[in-house]
């Protein structure tokens, strides 16, 4: 059910904050395919790979914590430690921005939205992420699980709509899963859903979703309309 909050008209958002992994950046396989190396390379079983797709998106603690609930603090470390070193050293150039996504961030800049990131990635990754798809200067704020609680607590969206200045009723969240959306309502914004990442249509309007749109590009189309 759409609440009151979710059917206000998109004309008063000023403020976008988007997700990064599986929403403006084609990662999802990549983040697998590292999950999966860092667990062999420890010599563990990984979890089937839909199991996977369905947790990124909240920190790598917490991914871990929700894949293996019986691991203890040391093997806790041990596989994030595992993890950062092949993205550093084999994946973390890999993945690419969905099509059409720099000339739409842009223009929804030229058309004076504040633009902003709430992620699960860690600061070092989001920084290089950005330099690496020549994205500096596009964002007015963002946020990572290094300076905030994981998805879908609120933190990060809060942090963000006091550093800008805008109120919950004036932003819009943009992500590919529920813990993006859980982090609008628990914050009191409204969220869209995008298709192209790893939850499903009835799993983003059952957590809320104001629409939901095939990919990313098709949000500056939704504002309008």
């Amino acid at each position: 059910m759409i609440s009151e909050t979710q059917s206000r008209p998109a004309r008063d958002i000023r403020l976008l904050v988007f997700d990064w992994d599986g929403t403006l950046m084609d990662s999802i396989a990549t983040i697998v395919a590292c999950t999966q190396a860092a667990l062999a390379d420890l010599g563990l079983e990984p979890p089937p790979e839909e199991k996977v797709r369905r947790v990124i998106g909240m920190g790598l603690r917490e991914t871990i914590e929700e894949l293996w609930p019986e691991c203890d603090a040391q093997s806790l470390d041990r596989i994030r430690e595992s993890y950062r070193r092949h993205w550093q050293e084999t994946f973390r150039d890999k993945p690419i921005l969905y099509p059409g996504v720099e000339a739409m961030l842009r223009g929804l800049g030229e058309a004076g939205y504040l633009l902003a990131v709430a992620t699960g990635k860690s600061r070092r990754g989001l920084d290089h992420a950005i330099a690496q798809t020549n994205l500096e200067g596009v964002f007015h704020a963002t946020r990572t699980v290094d300076e905030a609680p994981s998805k879908p607590h609120p933190k990060m969206l809060l942090d963000i709509l006091e550093d800008l200045g805008a109120g919950a009723d004036e932003a819009l969240v943009i992500g590919d899963t529920t813990y993006d959306l859980g982090m609008a309502m628990n914050a009191g914004a409204r969220a869209v859903g995008i298709l192209s990442g790893t939850h499903t249509r009835e799993d983003l309007e059952g957590a809320g979703a104001a629409a939901c749109l095939a990919v990313v590009t098709d949000v500056p189309a939704w504002l309008a309309g």
